[in-house]
C-alpha cells in the first residue's frame, strides 16, 4: 500500500487532529496533552509500538496504532491493535482493511505471531470490518483490562 507511512515525530502536528477526532467519536474524554503525551513515545521509536499513517503522508486520512507484547500461549512476539482511525468522509472505501493487511504482514514477516484487538460488543459494524480483515472472535474468550493509574 503505498498510502501507509511509519509516523515519525514529525508527523505529531498531521496526526494529533486525527486522534482527537478519534478520542472523541469514542467517547474517550482525553484532552490534548494526554493525546500528545501518549503518542510522543510511538513516534519517537519506543520498542513497545508504533504508529501508521493512512493515506498521503502530507495529508493522512486515518491512523492506525500498533503495540508489542510477548504471548507463551501463542509462541513469542504478539501485538494489539490499539486504535483504528479513517476520517468519516473517506470511510468505506477499504482504505482502513487494505492498511490493517499489510501491516499484519509486515508483522508476520517480523516475527509477530499473533496480532489481537478490542471492539465493543455491541459495534457490529466495527466486528464486521475487523472480520473482513481476518480478525476471529475467540470462543470463550473475553477480553478484560485491569487500569492501574
Amino acid at each position: 500500500m503505498k498510502s501507509l507511512h511509519l509516523a515519525s515525530p514529525g508527523d505529531a502536528e498531521k496526526l494529533l487532529p486525527l486522534v482527537a477526532a478519534f478520542h472523541t467519536e469514542m467517547g474517550f474524554g482525553t484532552d490534548a496533552e494526554h493525546q500528545a503525551q501518549a503518542i510522543a513515545p510511538l513516534l519517537d521509536g519506543s520498542p513497545h509500538g508504533a504508529i501508521w499513517l493512512v493515506g498521503p503522508r502530507k495529508a493522512p486520512v486515518g491512523y492506525i496504532v500498533i503495540t508489542f507484547g510477548w504471548s507463551v500461549e501463542f509462541g513469542g512476539l504478539d501485538a494489539i491493535v490499539d486504535e483504528v482511525y479513517v476520517r468519516p468522509a473517506v470511510r468505506r472505501r477499504g482504505m482502513g482493511g487494505e492498511a490493517l493487511n499489510e501491516i499484519a504482514k509486515a508483522l508476520k514477516d517480523a516475527g509477530v505471531h499473533a496480532l489481537h484487538l478490542e471492539v465493543a460488543q455491541s459495534d457490529d459494524q466495527a466486528q464486521n470490518f475487523y472480520s473482513r480483515a481476518r480478525f476471529k472472535t475467540r470462543d470463550g474468550y473475553v477480553f478484560m483490562s485491569r487500569i492501574l493509574r
